[in-house]
């Protein structure tokens, strides 16, 4: 409501003109620079309509409007400042919420009911003997405007709404390998107590919007009210996320001597990682799991900067993904938490050569090669944004399957925000 208040207190009139008849004298008036000065909201009240959408309503609410008037009649000319004070307004709106052809979140104004006590109006200009006469004359006629056009007015603010809602994107790009789609996938089922809102969440390779050959499971949210927003991620998200990666070839990493210097490591040894299949992703409880399975190639940087071939085999690597929110996108961070190697090629020509290659392939996976692909996936996967909020104390709960965000509280953002998000 407070974000009602800010808008209404934004909120400018057309001008408009008119005629009254007072006695036997004609007068026309010009009623301009309409702006709302003050406004107290004591009776509001959100709640949902099931199957339809969502009713909001104001009572006893009081409002200070002030503009510009002038009035001409054969007798006289005058102008000045009007103060126009309004008491005992109710309004009620419903308005529907649905998915357009696009996939976007789609607003209407289904139903608009108005009324208005009482309004005074206040004159001042340089004829201070008519101001009396005219103040009670113009109330009739200002009256039956705010009851006209109130109601007008909500509509094309719905439907800026609405345009503004089409434009918001719903392919967001994560990075120079993927993108993820947030299209609705039906209209919000609105219930009682809450809305869900059903997102496609498949992340794709730049360029390339194949659809996963796999599909997603479906899951359900806590039924809760501790929080305002319960935002679930499904396994296939993750999964979306590795095969896309995968397709880009970000799991494919030639470590070069300038980046293992970079990561403060030796470049005197330089592994190769080539991902044999998209990593496979778990999500148990309070537990993300990701494994890579793939070849590693190990070659030698000799005095006079040639390489020479050392060994390669098979590789399997556990890592455990520490996930995280910030700055509303999904952080994934990797931890090796094991490995298993195969040896298929070796030029080292000694026995006890195992050993030595599993210890050079743990220091090689949790100095070089983990920490590059988390600098791949740094920049995080954005989530859904809600225009006018923003997440101020996200937490992580992990499930078998899915994993949710919730959000105990939240924060209004300027109205200047809603373009940024579009």
């Amino acid at each position: 409501m407070e974000l009602l208040k800010q808008a209404v207190l934004k909120e400018t009139f057309l001008s408009w003109s008119g005629q009254e008849n007072f006695s036997f004298v004609k007068v026309n008036y010009l009623i301009s620079r309409l702006r709302i000065n003050a406004v107290d909201l004591p009776e509001t009240s959100a709640s949902f309509i099931p199957g339809t959408g969502i009713y909001l309503s104001v009572a006893q609410a009081s409002a200070t409007i002030s503009a510009d008037w002038r009035v001409h009649t054969w007798l006289l000319r005058d102008q000045g400042q009007i103060t126009v004070s309004i008491s005992g307004l109710f309004i009620a709106v419903i308005f529907k919420v649905s998915r357009d052809s696009t996939g976007h979140l789609s607003t209407l104004l289904h139903n608009c009911q108005l009324s208005i006590d009482s309004v005074k109006v206040k004159l001042s200009g340089r004829s201070s003997w008519i101001y009396s006469f005219l103040s009670g004359y113009l109330e009739k006629p200002i009256h039956t405007k705010l009851d006209k056009s109130l109601c007008l007015n909500i509509k094309y603010k719905i439907q800026m709404t609405h345009a503004l809602l089409r434009k918001h994107k719903v392919l967001s790009q994560i990075d120079a390998f993927a993108q993820v789609d947030y299209f609705l996938v039906s209209s919000p089922a609105v219930f009682k107590s809450h809305i869900n809102l059903d997102l496609k969440g498949t992340v794709y390779p730049v360029g390339n919007h194949t659809d996963p050959p796999f599909a997603p499971a479906p899951f359900a949210l806590p039924n809760q009210g501790d929080s305002m927003i319960y935002l679930g991620v499904s396994n296939y998200f993750l999964k979306s996320a590795s095969l896309a990666y995968y397709r880009a070839g970000a799991f494919n990493i030639t470590i070069s001597k300038e980046i293992a210097r970079s990561y403060a490591a030796a470049g005197a040894v330089l592994p190769r990682l080539m991902a044999a299949s998209p990593p496979a992703v778990s999500l148990n409880a309070d537990r993300c799991v990701l494994q890579i399975t793939g070849c590693v190639q190990v070659v030698a940087v000799l005095p006079n900067s040639t390489t020479q071939y050392v060994f390669a085999g098979n590789l399997t690597a556990s890592t455990r993904a520490n996930l995280t929110v910030s700055k509303q996108k999904l952080i994934i961070s990797l931890l090796l938490k094991r490995f298993q190697f195969s040896l298929l090629h070796s030029s080292l020509g000694f026995p006890d050569q195992k050993s030595l290659v599993e210890n050079f392939l743990s220091y090689a996976l949790q100095r070089i090669v983990v920490p590059v692909i988390n600098d791949k996936l740094g920049k995080g996967f954005p989530l859904l944004n809600l225009a006018h909020t923003s997440l101020t104390g996200p937490a992580i709960k992990i499930n078998q399957g899915h994993l949710v965000i919730t959000d105990v509280h939240y924060q209004l953002e300027d109205e200047e925000d809603l373009h940024s998000h579009c």
